[in-house]
């Protein structure tokens, strides 16, 4: 006999998770098959933020030299390694103890469809009134001779000893900030990109600053370069590239990330795909009535990000439970952590200076403002968006250090409809970033 139960959730990720732990009174069962938390805690922007975090210090060490600081500040690649692990080693056991003590039931399993309401899970028949697919996104790989030879970023975030020489294919968040974090700490980083542009979802302007400060860095960029084949070699690879060959320590595949769908058999229940993965409504469901996606492998027209998910998950299982209204986000900000970061969020600046007579664009040099001055941030550089009739902030970009903090304010006010002039009635702590708020527009 199949066991029944009221939900399944396919993930044991932060949408997964928040799925499950919303669904309080019903009996859940959450799979999965890899480490229990998934991507980001495990090998995803956890670890990576701890990184950078020692990275950074070692950047401003460097911004200070001449200002007060002497001396090299260098990247201990293993002990680095080692402060990592003392956080990711603890995720999976900490994530399924705590589905223990909330008594949700959890398998480490491989889950796939049988039909709309059953799943096979390892072989045992499972069934359920309401299924969530939780499952992400993976590392893509070119379609080139040797391609099995690339490593991923899980890969990299695994190194035990720092590399000489290595490569990146493509020139998105995963490239941008793993060459950042290799290149501070003392190693060679190559990035082929099969264009001449970078992190596509933010303004050229801004995204042309990332490129010098990591050619700045030492970074070594291949423009309009293509990948064609990778072969083995003594202590490490051969990439074959329409710029020549590279001898390389590792290659890594940065292309981005599809969807997790592979052996799920979603044709058996009637779930539909499409470009950027499993077809959603503004409810998450997919075109099978009593099944949801959420999180990277859901197609929902917002940013693939963990909070994303973390909204997803506990809005699908209020679906479940009973609730009707459409799914609504709130203004959703990302980040690049490239050394300083660039953060955007809201209406976009193509967007915006495509519609002049609606939006009004700022865009202001701040290296020479306090807060970044005595950073010696000097590139510092800020962008606002307000809309013309009602005055208020509708998007922004930052390119600074602490960028992620600004973008938190500058975002909160874009969700809250927040006038500027509210601004004048807070009185933040001086000097920080939230102090220059009411300068920004």
């Amino acid at each position: 006999m199949a066991e029944a139960y009221d939900v399944v959730v396919i993930g044991g990720g932060p949408g997964g998770l928040a799925a499950a732990y919303g669904l309080t009174g019903k009996k859940v069962l959450v799979v999965e098959d890899n480490l229990w938390g998934g991507t980001c805690p495990n090998f995803g922007c956890d670890p990576k933020k701890m990184l950078y975090g020692v990275v950074e210090n070692v950047r401003q060490s460097q911004a200070y030299a001449g200002f007060g600081v002497t001396g090299a500040s260098l990247v201990d690649w293993p002990a680095m390694m080692a402060f990592k692990r003392g956080y990711t080693e603890n995720v999976p056991r900490g994530t399924a103890a705590g589905l223990t003590g909330a008594q949700i039931d959890h398998r480490h399993a491989h889950a796939e469809f049988v039909d709309a309401h059953t799943l096979l899970v390892d072989g045992d028949q499972v069934t359920a009134t309401n299924i969530i697919i939780a499952t992400g996104a993976h590392a893509q790989r070119p379609d080139i001779p040797g391609s099995d030879l690339l490593e991923t970023s899980t890969d990299f975030l695994s190194l035990p000893d720092r590399p000489t020489t290595i490569g990146f294919i493509g020139a998105g968040y995963v490239a941008v900030e793993l060459a950042n974090i290799a290149v501070t700490a003392g190693v060679t980083v190559h990035i082929f990109q099969h264009n001449h542009r970078l992190l596509r979802g933010f303004p050229q302007a801004y995204s042309e600053l990332v490129a010098a400060s990591l050619a700045q860095k030492g970074v070594i960029w291949h423009w309009d370069t293509e990948v064609t084949g990778v072969t083995a070699a003594n202590n490490g690879v051969v990439a074959q590239t329409s710029a020549g060959e590279f001898n390389l320590s590792h290659l890594y595949t940065a292309m981005g990330r599809p969807a997790n769908v592979d052996g799920l058999h979603l044709e058996h229940a009637g779930v539909a795909l499409t470009r950027g993965g499993i077809q959603v409504d503004d409810h998450l469901r997919t075109s099978a009535a009593n099944i949801y996606a959420i999180g990277d492998v859901a197609a929902s027209p917002v940013p693939k990000l963990t909070p994303v998910a973390g909204i997803e998950g506990r809005y699908a299982a209020g679906q479940i439970l009973g609730n009707t209204d459409a799914i609504k986000y709130p203004a959703i900000p990302h980040a690049v952590f490239a050394g300083p970061e660039l953060a955007q969020v809201g209406r976009t600046y193509d967007e915006a200076v495509a519609e002049p007579d609606k939006y009004t664009v700022t865009t202001q040099q701040v290296g020479k403002w306090y807060t970044y001055n005595r950073v010696r941030d000097e590139h510092a550089q800020v962008t606002t968006i307000t809309n013309k009739d009602s005055g208020l902030l509708v998007g922004a970009i930052a390119y600074a250090t602490n960028a992620e903090e600004l973008i938190n304010y500058l975002s909160q006010m874009i969700s809250n409809g927040e006038p500027v002039a509210k601004l004048q009635s807070w009185v933040p702590v001086y000097p920080s970033v939230a102090s220059n708020l009411q300068y920004f527009y």
